[in-house]
C-alpha cells in the first residue's frame, strides 16, 4: 500500500466559525470508521494509480456506477504502463457508458505522461500531479490526501456543502468557489498530514451519506452540535441560482448514442449506422463534429468513423 490508512481515528481541536470546535476531526474520524462505505479505492492495498483513476471516474458520476467500472479498469490496466501501451480508443471503449468520455482520453494521456516522465509511478508533489494531462487542483489534492496521506485542501461538491453548513451557516455553497470559502476550508484541515488525510476522506463521506444536498439527516450527524447552519435554524439558501443539468434531448445524449455505436463495433462504421441514432440531422451533425473536435472520434476514409487510434 502507498500512503497511510484513511480509516484510523485522529484528534485535533480546530477553530471554526470564530469558535473552537470540540475535536471535530477526531469525532468525524470515529464516525467514519463505523459508517464509511467499503469502496475498493479505499482498501489497504490501494495504489496511487487506483486512487487517481477513481477520482477521474467519480467526477459527476455516482459511486454506484463507478465501482464496477473502476474494478474492470483496474483489472485490465493495474498500472499506468498497462494503459499507456494501448490506443486511446481502447480507453474510450473500456469507459463504456460511464459518461463524459473525454475523461477516458485524459486518463490515457495521463498514463502516458506518468510512464514517460515519472518512470511509471504516479508522482506525489502537487506541482508534478497538476502537470499531468487532465489533472486539476481538486484531483491533485485528492490524490495527495487519499493515495499519499498528505495534507491537502480537498474541495469536491460534498466537502463544499459540509463546510458551507458547518462553518458558514449556509445551506449551500456559492455556485463558484470563492477565496473566503477556500480560506474557511483550509482552516478546518488539521496541520498533521495523517490527521488531515483522515479529515478529508471523512468530511467527504459525511457530505455524501448524511449532509446531502436535498435531504440532510442532521440528527444522524456527529457534528450536529457544532454546526453553524443547525444553530441558525437551518435557513434556506438565498444565494445565486444553482445550475440544474438536464440530459434528455441534449447534444450530450446524442453524443452518447453515437459513441455507443462506435464502442460496440470492432472497426470503423459508416454514416448509415450513425445517422439512425438521432432523427434531427442538424443536432446529430453538431454532436458528431464535436466528438471529432474533442478527439473522441476519428474520420476514417471519406464516410467512416472510428475510435481514436492515437496515431
Amino acid at each position: 500500500m502507498s500512503g497511510t490508512s484513511i480509516g484510523a481515528r485522529g484528534a485535533l481541536r480546530t477553530g471554526v466559525g470564530g469558535g473552537v470546535a470540540q475535536d471535530a476531526p477526531g469525532v468525524l474520524s470515529a464516525w467514519f470508521e463505523v459508517h464509511s462505505r467499503d469502496l475498493p479505492w479505499r482498501a489497504e492495498d490501494r495504489t496511487p494509480w487506483g486512487v487517481l483513476v477513481s477520482e477521474v471516474m467519480l467526477q459527476q458520476t455516482p459511486v454506484s456506477r463507478v465501482v464496477p467500472a473502476w474494478e474492470a479498469w483496474m483489472d485490465r490496466w493495474p498500472e499506468p504502463a498497462d494503459l499507456a501501451g494501448e490506443t486511446p480508443g481502447e480507453a474510450v471503449r473500456q469507459w463504456d457508458r460511464l459518461g463524459y468520455p473525454r475523461r477516458a482520453l485524459r486518463l490515457h494521456a495521463c498514463a502516458v505522461a506518468v510512464v514517460d516522465q515519472h518512470a511509471g509511478r504516479v508522482p506525489e508533489s502537487d506541482a508534478d500531479l497538476r502537470a499531468l494531462p487532465g489533472v486539476g487542483e481538486y484531483t491533485a489534492a485528492a490524490v495527495r490526501a487519499f493515495a499519499f496521506g498528505r495534507r491537502s485542501v480537498v474541495l469536491d461538491t460534498n466537502v463544499r456543502r459540509v463546510v458551507a453548513r458547518f462553518a458558514g451557516g449556509q445551506e449551500h455553497p456559492s455556485p463558484s468557489l470563492t477565496v473566503a470559502e477556500r480560506s474557511r476550508a483550509e482552516a478546518m484541515v488539521p496541520a498533521d498530514d495523517t490527521e488531515a488525510a483522515r479529515w478529508s476522506v471523512a468530511v467527504m463521506e459525511l457530505g455524501a451519506l448524511v449532509c446531502s444536498a436535498s435531504a440532510p439527516r442532521c440528527s444522524a450527524c456527529p457534528l450536529e452540535g457544532q454546526c453553524a447552519w443547525v444553530r441558525a435554524g437551518r435557513p434556506t439558501y438565498d444565494g445565486p441560482a444553482r445550475r440544474v443539468q438536464r440530459f434528455a434531448g441534449t447534444d450530450r445524449q446524442v453524443r452518447g448514442l453515437i459513441m455507443a455505436v462506435l464502442r460496440e463495433s470492432d472497426g470503423a462504421v459508416g454514416r448509415g449506422a450513425i445517422d439512425v441514432v438521432w432523427a434531427d440531422d442538424i443536432q446529430r451533425e453538431r454532436a458528431l463534429d464535436g466528438l471529432v473536435a474533442d478527439g473522441l472520434v476519428e474520420l476514417v476514409g471519406e464516410r467512416e468513423y472510428g475510435l481514436p487510434s492515437g496515431g
